[in-house]
Order: structure tokens, then sequence, then C-alpha cells
């Protein structure tokens, strides 16, 4: 029987990485076969289709499952960490410990950074960030001449629609440098499908990598299992791809904090809706040569308020920068004046002791904290010159607004970087 405790993974099962020490309390993206950014060429091996980017899960993962899969579900709910999975499956969302029992249960790791863009770049692509170049929330494009917040593609300044990145000359869909997998499955006669809010089902980002998947716009966990059921039944013999992202636990998560009563609420109530507009109903010509995976882009770590971590309130730590931090909250990358490189790691480490390790940008590069060589041309000007890895509940907030977030992610914490990998065979 599986091991379905909700206990997060030891953090010693990760192997390090062997030209950078993260210390005892970070974990390192599992790119060689353990990590989301694996999940594309699991998808194409399921499907019998060539792989397209760094390999795909180990196949103590994939072997379970069987052969003969004509059809893939992948349904992702941001921010769901494998230690909140644990939890509410064994209390709130019992239908997903019904169904570890029929498949595959693992913890894998998410990738560095830990954020959304960078993780559905990674799952539509193959490709970790530092290929695909998507390496955070907000990123200084040099050919640009900006810091762009590559979510909603626009200046990281800027308070208007988004989207107005596109008046530089950004096109979403030429940016990324690396092949896609909408077109590659439909190459090899697999039709993909994404179904996504209706608010961001052709937001900036899902333009980047969402070529020739079928959009469909959800509202409600309701209208989406729904949706995903008519898909199913009434084309039973189509070799099809289908992913699903659900984006509320995240956005609960960052307002109330991690352990509060509404996301929590938020996820019973999904997978309730998914055992009886999907699960129950599906027939059993629907369900044959079906797999079903729910996977996570990352967790989520509990950040309370510090007005002592927000930079306006250090002016000589910025006087030495060249510009305002980009990145993430946890896993911030410091652009230095020249000669400062060591006043700012010392400036930090004195003023917050044990909450960052901080590192040389290029040495984590080549190192492979954002995955493997070879890298995007432009990887090296989007990490700056050093990188602060947040522990604990640390984080750093600079933008020109309120600071309103009681969940963070993007760095390397247990809580944000391991998610849950379950695969179950729908007609087992």
């Amino acid at each position: 029987m599986p091991d379905f405790s909700p206990k997060t993974p030891s953090i010693h099962q990760y192997a390090p990485l062997p030209n950078l020490d993260l210390g005892p309390d970070l974990i390192t993206p599992q790119y060689g076969g353990g990590s989301i950014a694996n999940l594309a060429d699991s998808v194409c091996q399921l499907l019998d289709v060539p792989t397209l980017g760094i390999g795909p899960l180990g196949d103590e993962l994939l072997s379970p499952v069987g052969e003969g899969v004509k059809r893939v579900v992948l349904v992702l709910v941001d921010a769901l960490s494998y230690n909140h999975f644990c939890r509410w499956g064994e209390g709130i969302a019992p239908i997903w410990r019904d169904l570890v029992l029929k498949g595959t249960l693992a913890p894998i790791t998410s990738i560095t950074p830990s954020t959304t863009d960078a993780a559905l770049t990674s799952l539509w692509t193959g490709q970790a960030p530092a290929k695909h170049g998507i390496l955070g929330f907000e990123v200084w494009l040099k050919q640009y001449s900006m810091v762009a917040n590559l979510l909603f593609h626009a200046p990281a300044s800027f308070r208007g629609p988004h989207g107005s990145l596109e008046q530089t000359g950004f096109d979403p869909e030429k940016f990324l440098p690396v092949p896609t997998l909408g077109p590659h499955l439909r190459a090899h006669g697999v039709e993909p499908y994404a179904f996504q809010h209706r608010n961001i089902l052709k937001s900036g980002l899902s333009s980047t990598f969402l070529a020739e998947a079928n959009l469909e716009g959800i509202g409600s966990p309701s209208e989406l299992w729904v949706n995903l059921r008519e898909l199913l039944e009434e084309n039973p013999h189509q070799r099809l791809y289908a992913y699903a992202y659900w984006g509320l636990v995240d956005t609960l998560f960052h307002l109330y904090g991690t352990d509060n009563e509404r996301p929590a609420a938020e996820f019973a109530s999904f997978s309730t809706n998914f055992e009886r507009f999907f699960l129950s109903k599906l027939s059993q010509q629907a369900k044959k040569d079906t797999v079903l995976i729910l996977t996570a882009d990352h967790g989520q770590v509990y950040t309370p308020p510090n007005p002592n971590r927000e930079i306006k309130n250090h002016p000589q730590l910025v006087n030495m920068l060249s510009m305002l931090p980009s990145g993430e909250n946890r896993c911030t990358y410091f652009y230095v004046r020249p000669g400062q490189k060591e006043n700012v790691r010392t400036y930090i480490e004195e003023h917050w002791p044990n909450d960052f390790l901080v590192i040389d940008s290029e040495k984590a590069l080549q190192a492979g904290l954002f995955g493997p060589a070879p890298h995007h041309a432009d990887a090296h000007n989007r990490v700056g010159d050093l990188i602060a890895l947040a522990k604990k509940d640390a984080y750093f907030w600079w933008a020109d607004k309120r600071n309103h977030l009681l969940g963070r992610h993007g760095g390397l914490a247990a809580q944000e970087m391991i998610v849950p990998f379950l695969a179950v065979r729908l007609d087992a």
C-alpha cells in the first residue's frame, strides 16, 4: 500500500549540485528525472511520442501506468505542495487517497525559481528555466532595456493594462527559443487541449507556450470537470493530451497564508466536483487507455509582514545597487554597482543573519541551479550578479505598493519545492 502520510520528504533524499553548496535548509531541483521540468517528456513517453526536452521522470514513476496509453489528462493545482496534498487527501479530500491506492504517488521537485510563469513554461517545453529563459516573475530583459513582469507581459513598474510589453516590439509567440508541446504533440497525432480560467486563457504568458492547443475557457471547478468529462466521452478514440490548470488555491495562500481554512476549503470543493462530475460519471469507454496525472507548479511558505524586509527601508543597500532587485521575493536577483558585490553580500548577511543564502549568480547558473546547459543566450543577464535564496519565512519586498502577501514562493525551501506527482490509470 502506498505511503500517504502528510510528511514532507527528507531533504537528504534530493541529490545536491556538486559545485554549489546550498546547505541543509534548501532543496536542489532534480532536473535529471525527478522534477516538474520532466513532465512534458513524461507525457510524450506515455503517449509513445518522441521527447522534446531534458527527459522524462524516472521509470519507477511511469512504468506502473503500463503501456497502450492513448489519452493523458494532466491536472495542475497551483501551489499544491506535497505536504498539503497528503494532509488534505487524508482529511477533507479523500477521493485522492482512493486514487493513490490505485496508482503511483511520489514527491517531485519544482524548479528554480519555484514560480508559476517559469514552471508552466517548463511544463509546456520540457526545458528548465536556464534554457527557456523565463527566470522569474520580474526579469531584466536587456534587449528591451527594462525589467519586465513575465506573467503579465508588462514593464514591472507599470500598473496599467496587461500586455503592454508588446508595444516595445515584444512578441509573446516568438519569445521562447525552444519548441513547445502543442505543435510537437499534434505533429505526432496527439490532439492538445488546455483548460484554464477565462481570465487567463489568452493572457500574455499563455500566449508564449500554448501554440496549437485547443483553448477551453472555464470559470469554476464544476465547469472544468463537466467539460473535461464531455471531451473524453465525445472523443473516445482520439489520442489526446488535456491539460487543466486551477489557480485559486495559490491565490488564497497568497492572501491568507498556508494554514488558513480558505485554501483548504477551495481544494475540498475542487475535489468534490472532480469526484461528482468527472470520475463517478465517466463511462468505461471514456476511461479506457486514459491516464490521470495530478501535480503542482510549486508550494508556498507562510511569510508574515515584516517592514525590515522591505528594501526601501535600507537606503544604504539600495545605493550599492545599479537598480532595484528583480526575480522573486524568495529568489532575489541583485544587480550590483561596480566594486560593491562583497559589500552587498556582507550587508545582507549582517542585517538578515541566517535568513538568506547569498550566492554568485554566474556560479549558480553554471552549477546547474536553473537547469543543465546549454543555456538561453541571455540567461546570465537575467539572474543579476548575486542571488539571495530565502530560508524559513524570509523574503525581500521592493515593489512600490503595499506589501500584503501572507504566502510566497520562488525559493528552495521544502514547503515550496516539493510537489505531488500522482499518476493513475482510469481503466485500472
